[in-house]
């Protein structure tokens, strides 16, 4: 396994809970695990989840963790992702919306949406929908 050159590492106030949600739900796969620690994959991205241990703490942890910040997942389609949202119950931070972002001379098109995990970190799930040239 290739180790991306940014993972971030949560810190989590349920490894279980936080293990089950981003494995069954999201459909994470673990690339292995310790005791309230897991490296977790989903087509390229990877993230680490721990349980609340003070090892990090810069501060207090308060709901929701991570504010200011979203991390962006890239999946092939968003799709399979929003049926097991919807069958498990998870309400939508953000509907998936097609956004265009500017490179150049072109517009790069995903559809994404975003939603909340367990301690309140922002996901954003982003689905590639091609390009388009800017006249």
């Amino acid at each position: 396994m290739k180790f991306n050159k940014l993972i971030p590492e949560l810190s989590v106030s349920n490894f279980e809970k936080s293990l089950d949600y981003y494995t069954k739900i999201l459909g994470f796969k673990i690339e292995y695990t310790r005791r309230n620690f897991a490296f977790l994959s989903l087509n390229g991205s990877q993230i680490m989840i721990e349980e609340v241990n003070n090892t990090w703490k810069t501060g207090e942890l308060n709901y929701p963790f991570g504010r200011g910040i979203n991390f962006q997942i890239d999946v092939k389609d968003i799709t399979p992702l929003l049926q097991s949202l919807k069958n498990n119950k998870i309400v939508l931070f953000r509907n998936p919306k097609d956004n265009w972002y500017r490179k150049a001379k072109k517009l790069l098109g995903c559809r994404e949406f975003l939603i909340q995990d367990p301690d309140g970190y922002l996901l954003r799930f982003s689905q590639d929908i091609g390009s388009k040239n800017i006249k």
